[in-house]
């Protein structure tokens, strides 16, 4: 640009030089991929995680399509339920909510919670944040090992670090946190809190897959769920030999001296028929979630964890019915945990 300048430059020329300098620098765009406002579709995706549309489904109840690098770029929907007061555009009063996270099982999705069971009707989270995000059909609360590529599907990093961080800065989610979860979702919820420690205050599972290594069944079952929709089961975390540290990683039971210092409730059915089941019901899933977590709850034991809630109500299958009682038998135990009245 500057190769027919002469060496020698008159004041004049020196500060035409400087203006131009100067124009260049403030004209020039400040991020690769920029472009003008109104135009989304041609905007570069930032690392992280970003809100790209916002949805008002009832009262109380927001969802928000969040597009997710950990995901690969694609956009997944969360689903909150709003405190009373809530309002995180007030830039000049706002206020970071106590927060719950609440996780969905395998072949649910974020809407589960709110359709099949009366959290958005539960008094006492009127001063609470609900988070209920999306997990995948069959995700598993895990950072897949993908062969030993990693990368997408990432719902571990996109839970505790993308959707935290996005919660937390713009949408008045707090860092005061409790986790829970049902299935699937129980296991995550002690995952996350064992392998994220401090980030939960308190973590409760509903018949939650809580020790997939028991033996030979439990691994059989829980490679059938990673097998589900045409999926090849050892992307998530391999081979049950091969992978031991891995799947010992993500097995609670293993996890448990993590666990030992927050409260932790476990509930779960023997998987025979219950009060809550049409006649005749049965559960081998149930029967077999219940034998990994009474082994959790002995482990837990073992290692001296001093708040420990266990309901293992005897006939209960794997249903509804029982996981929304249960939600409302730990809410004293998590909302205390958060220093909210139940």
């Amino acid at each position: 640009m500057f190769a027919n300048v002469p060496h020698v430059l008159t004041p004049l020329r020196a500060r035409l030089l400087l203006v131009l300098a100067v124009l260049l620098a403030v004209l020039a765009p400040t991020a690769p991929g920029a472009v003008a406002a109104g135009k989304p579709e041609t905007r570069a995706a930032r690392p992280g995680a970003e809100v790209v549309a916002v949805t008002r489904v009832a009262d109380r109840q927001v969802d928000l399509s969040v597009r997710s690098t950990a995901l690969g770029g694609r956009t997944v929907d969360v689903r909150l339920l709003t405190p009373d007061g809530w309002n995180p555009h007030d830039r000049r009063h706002r206020r970071h909510w106590p927060t719950l996270w609440l996780l969905h099982g395998c072949c649910g999705d974020y809407t589960s919670w709110t359709s099949m069971t009366d959290v958005a009707e539960t008094d006492s989270l009127r001063d609470v944040l609900v988070v209920m995000p999306e997990a995948g059909w069959n995700g598993w609360y895990s950072d897949w090992w993908n062969h030993g590529q990693g990368g997408d599907p990432a719902w571990e990093t996109f839970h505790t670090k993308e959707l935290r961080h996005l919660l937390e800065r713009d949408w008045g989610a707090g860092s005061n946190r409790v986790v829970a979860g049902l299935s699937m979702g129980g296991q995550g919820a002690l995952l996350y809190a064992a392998r994220h420690p401090g980030m939960f205050k308190a973590t409760a599972a509903f018949s939650g897959s809580a020790h997939p290594l028991l033996n030979e069944e439990s691994i059989d079952r829980i490679m059938g769920f990673f097998a589900g929709q045409g999926n090849d089961p050892l992307r998530v975390w391999g081979d049950p030999v091969a992978q031991r540290r891995i799947w010992q990683a993500h097995d609670p039971f293993h996890l448990a001296e993590r666990l030992r210092s927050i409260p932790v409730y476990l509930s779960c059915g023997d998987g025979t028929t219950g009060p809550l089941d049409p006649p005749g019901a049965t559960s081998a899933l149930e029967a077999d979630f219940n034998r990994q977590n009474q082994a959790l709850a002995t482990e837990l034991k073992r290692v001296g964890a001093r708040h420990v809630t266990t309901n293992f109500y005897g006939p209960g299958t794997h249903g509804w019915a029982y996981w929304e009682r249960e939600l409302h038998a730990s809410l004293p135990m998590l909302l205390g945990a958060l220093k909210v009245g139940a």
